[in-house]
């Protein structure tokens, strides 16, 4: 286990880099990093409708009329989540005469998979080092027994 120098513990005479890393402070990307959009697109995914309606227009664009068809709700309802969408990023609108042909614009979730993703290091290096950790430990134990 590798140990910060001048440390000191009970047990081993230093205090494990697990717990050193542990106490640094984190980056709070919630804080430091206020992007509109992000916003915008984690506020338009939180809902399963509009969720739905993303996942629906994965396969081909779609008219509102359309989109509202599996949904147990008004037209106009299901025109204020696509409307929550559009303000997203997420949706384009292709207007052909009369009609509004809506598709999938999946560029604003890049920045929302980076953001999950910085954090997804985080976690597995924490949880790596805690496993480390945690086997080392083990291993202690079971020489410590008598046999």
């Amino acid at each position: 286990m590798r140990c910060l120098p001048g440390s000191s513990d009970a047990e081993s005479g230093s205090l494990p880099l697990l717990l050193h890393i542990a106490s640094v402070p984190i980056f709070n990307r919630m804080v430091e990093y206020q992007s509109p959009t992000l916003t915008r697109v984690y506020a338009a995914l939180a809902d399963p409708t509009r969720r739905a309606i993303l996942s629906r227009l994965t396969q081909q664009e779609a008219r509102v009329t359309e989109l509202a068809e599996p949904f147990a709700m008004s037209l106009n309802a299901v025109s204020k989540h696509v409307r929550i969408l559009e303000e997203a990023g997420l949706i384009r609108r292709n207007v052909q005469g009369r009609d509004h042909y809506l598709s999938l614009d999946a560029m604003p979730l890049q920045e929302a998979t980076a953001w999950l993703e910085t954090y997804r290091q985080f976690w597995t290096l924490r949880l790596d080092q805690l496993d480390s950790f945690l086997r080392q430990k083990q291993r202690k134990t079971k020489r410590k027994e008598p046999q």
